[in-house]
């Protein structure tokens, strides 16, 4: 999702869903990992804290959770662009005692009115304990 947008500022303090559709309030999921206050513990859920950030503008969670070798010096969203939708279709690896894992998945957004879908398969792994994005590819 190298070309993101997302024009709202997260509020944790609403109790709207997370827009990573896990079913729990922002303020319980995604919004402490955007905070820094907690770490995602998994693969997939750092996935989802970037789905979450993309949809919340939340640059600076994006930058951070990018691997040193692959992140971008800045990051500028698309403002026309809002993602509206997470897929998680496969997840390899990626638990609490790996090192790296895969997360395939599709996101679904709104372009200029027009809705649209990414598909990718995102490559995770540890860096300096935590879990960082590392590259992804669209097939």
């Amino acid at each position: 999702m190298g070309k993101g947008a997302g024009r709202r500022r997260a509020d944790a303090t609403t109790g709207r869903a997370c827009p990573c559709g896990s079913g729990q309030a922002y303020a319980d999921c995604c919004a402490p990992v955007h905070g820094g206050v907690a770490q995602a513990q998994t693969a997939e859920a750092l996935m989802r804290s970037r789905f979450s950030a993309f949809a919340l503008g939340e640059t600076g969670h994006l930058l951070r959770s990018w691997h040193s070798s692959t992140r971008p010096a800045r990051l500028e969203l698309d403002p026309g662009q809002r993602w509206t939708r997470l897929e998680v279709v496969e997840t390899e690896r990626g638990g609490l005692l790996d090192t790296a894992g895969t997360v395939t998945f599709h996101a679904h957004y709104r372009d200029a009115g027009r809705p649209g879908t990414l598909t990718e398969r995102s490559r995770f792994v540890r860096e300096d304990g935590r879990w960082v994005y590392l590259d992804g590819e669209q097939p």
